[in-house]
């Protein structure tokens, strides 16, 4: 794998190309900013996983214009990026490709769209209170001066746990249904696969 010839195919979203130039230009960005130390050398197995991330960052940006453009989404009123991943929690959930994809307007816009028929349903919510019953807990003065954290009852934490339970299951959505349009529409070329491929010569998790 290498960025010598820029107009090579890297990879090819609905029949349209992502070009090595494309996975160069994204990696100079990248090693343009302030983590530009932590990166691996280029020219290592561990530079070519990084190359491999970046096609597959731009491949996700692409699968989302293609599906925005055939669904007529536009990135008019999206949620903001906290809406969507409000923690690192949420942002391991969904993973980090769909995450960074997140940062645009118009994927949270996509993820509005795509998401919008997600619910769950009163059982899962009595029952994560049942696991769960300090999960949304307060704070209130004890008796011998230091705070206890009180338990709240079912019908005081039901709203909470309901939008907490909606907001994973909408980013579990989001995550099964990107990956699936991915799978259809994304071809990549040899060098490019996906980092995680263990066929590539330069994936080191070996079973």
């Amino acid at each position: 794998m290498t960025s010598s010839a820029p107009d090579v195919v890297a990879a090819t979203v609905a029949g349209h190309p992502v070009l090595v130039a494309d996975v160069d230009a994204r990696e100079a960005r990248l090693r343009a900013t302030r983590l530009a130390s932590a990166l691996p050398r280029p020219g290592t197995s561990e530079g070519r996983q990084l190359r491999r991330w970046l096609t597959q960052l731009l491949v996700t940006d692409a699968v989302v214009a293609e599906e925005a453009a055939a669904l007529g989404v536009t990135a008019d009123g999206a949620p903001s990026e906290q809406d969507l991943l409000p923690d690192m929690t949420a942002r391991m959930e969904i993973g980090s490709v769909a995450a960074s994809a997140l940062e645009s307007p118009l994927a949270r816009a996509l993820f509005v769209r795509v998401t919008a028929d997600t619910s769950v349903c009163d059982a899962d919510v009595a029952d994560f209170h049942a696991r769960n019953p300090f999960r949304f807990a307060r704070s209130a003065p004890g008796s011998d001066g230091w705070s206890d954290r009180v338990a709240p009852a079912f019908d005081g934490a039901r709203a909470a746990i309901a939008d907490h339970l909606l907001a994973a299951a909408r980013r579990r959505t989001f995550r099964v249904w990107l990956d699936a349009r991915r799978a259809d529409l994304v071809a990549l070329s040899p060098g490019y696969e996906h980092p995680g491929d263990p066929r590539q010569p330069d994936n080191i998790h070996k079973h």
